[in-house]
């Protein structure tokens, strides 16, 4: 007897995983799971290396108590197939649609494969609220505005309500895999570099861990979360991004638990949108996959980027003399993850401010982040560009003096993450270049020395960017 197959990506969960119910329900005793590592994915997300594999050894041991084996490989997704069906290893396969674009060309290509070699496969949506391609305008054509987009999506996912005869939910159990036996496969995941062993201290990469998380925002943080989803300090806003990225919780599952709630107030339509928004953007890069390496909106192409590479370092390692700024540059590169208020405000300075290429923050936040999406990220950078779709006008330069005034009023923010200027008064929380000699003496915040000089003026710099955006306009 041949092997069921089940083919996992981005789906690292037992709830709410509706290929993994069909294994289960086709009653072939002989059950496997394959996950394929392609380097070249993950070759510049060094962060998720670590995610990808912590999760993969909890994973492991999850579907061994359903006695199923997982066997993690090294190799390119269609050699894999090809070599598998050759040694007439299994019979029939079923995988959940990955939501990211790359993944789907892979798909295609193993759809094909199987169909040339006669050998029965099924696919599902579970992975989106909708399948990528079926939310269009009345004409066919792609949604570029977020609004008119969310406002068909949403009422089309509440009709449908997401019905289907392979959802099953598993008890999900707390697994020890710390004593498991070490896969080698897995082990090779990891970064070379230890500096991603930090990661530990913030997070646990698990199921079950998905869901408390998911459980403890419902009960205590949604009602407030159109005010504290702005406010870095305080803990506002779910966490749950890299959960999602990694399919440990699903979107399907978060909007249920959403649509239980009885009192729907503004902060569920706050969260709800952002739900929106993540769809949205994975509509975006379906359907204009340029997208991703180049400019939305073409007029942008011969816009003259500006290529200091001493000031990108210094924007990457939190020392651009912005307080606001430089904590949220330090918080990603010590925990994976940045507030997203902060994300907007660093984006925005590395583009408007010092005019650096949007590709190049892309990148770097690519490498950094846990919660990596290319949908998400691309779509981010280029809202923040005025680049891509329904993004800000060029006009819109977020102050970083502004921002840190108004959403780290107390600079708690701010002073977790430039201890440097934990002693820093109020008035200078967040233009600690004004303060006077004696004062920074007294308080031993040398500046120019114990925290770096603005290496650029706000206003000037605000000013060259309005004019070379507007000249571009012209």
């Amino acid at each position: 007897m041949k092997y069921s197959l089940l083919w996992i990506k981005d789906d690292l969960r037992l709830s709410d995983n509706q290929a993994l119910s069909a294994l289960i329900n086709d009653n072939n005793p002989k059950r496997m799971a394959i996950f394929i590592y392609d380097n070249e994915t993950y070759n510049l997300a060094e962060a998720q290396r670590w995610w990808l594999a912590k999760s993969l050894e909890i994973f492991k041991e999850k579907l061994k108590n359903l006695k199923i084996s997982l066997d993690v490989i090294h190799e390119k997704t269609p050699k894999v197939f090809k070599k598998l069906i050759k040694d007439k290893f299994f019979d029939r396969a079923y995988w959940n649609k990955s939501c990211h674009i790359n993944e789907n060309k892979v798909e295609e290509d193993i759809k094909k494969i199987l169909n040339d070699n006669n050998t029965f496969f099924k696919e599902f949506d579970a992975n989106l609220l909708n399948p990528v391609e079926k939310i269009k305008k009345d004409d066919g054509t792609p949604f570029k505005v977020f609004t008119h987009y969310w406002k068909k999506a949403e009422q089309i996912y509440l009709k449908d309500n997401y019905k289907d005869n392979y959802k099953h939910n598993f008890e999900i159990l707390e697994i020890s895999y710390q004593n498991s036996s070490k896969d080698k496969n897995i082990q090779a995941i990891y970064p070379k570099k230890n500096w991603y062993k930090k990661f530990e201290k913030y997070w646990v990469p698990s199921e079950e861990n998905a869901e408390k998380i998911l459980n403890n925002f419902v009960k205590n943080n949604i009602e407030k979360y159109a005010v504290n989803r702005d406010i870095p300090s305080v803990n506002g806003t779910s966490k749950l991004s890299p959960y999602l990225k990694f399919g440990q919780i699903s979107a399907h599952h978060i909007m249920q638990k959403l649509l239980e709630i009885k009192n729907k107030k503004v902060g569920y339509r706050k969260y709800i949108n952002e739900i929106g928004w993540r769809e949205f953007n994975h509509s975006l890069l379906h359907n204009f996959p340029e997208m991703e390496k180049s400019n939305l909106r073409k007029e942008f192409n011969i816009f003259r980027w500006n290529e200091d590479k001493k000031l990108f370092s210094k924007w990457k390692k939190g020392l651009t003399g912005y307080p606001i700024v430089d904590a949220g540059m330090r918080e990603l590169y010590e925990t994976g993850w940045m507030h997203n208020r902060v994300r907007m405000i660093t984006a925005s300075f590395l583009v408007k401010h010092l005019r650096i290429n949007w590709l190049e923050g892309e990148k770097y936040f690519r490498n950094t982040l846990l919660d990596y999406s290319t949908a998400n990220n691309v779509s981010g950078w280029q809202w923040v560009a005025g680049t891509g779709a329904d993004a800000a006008p060029y006009f819109r330069i977020f102050n970083p003096i502004l921002q840190g005034e108004k959403f780290d009023k107390k600079g708690e923010y701010v002073k977790k993450w430039c201890p440097e200027l934990i002693n820093i008064p109020d008035d200078y929380l967040h233009k600690p270049w004004e303060m006077p000699e004696a004062l920074q003496n007294e308080k031993n915040i040398i500046i120019g020395k114990t925290y770096p000089f603005p290496i650029v003026d706000h206003q000037q710099a605000r000013n060259s960017a309005l004019k070379a955006f507007k000249d571009l306009k012209k």
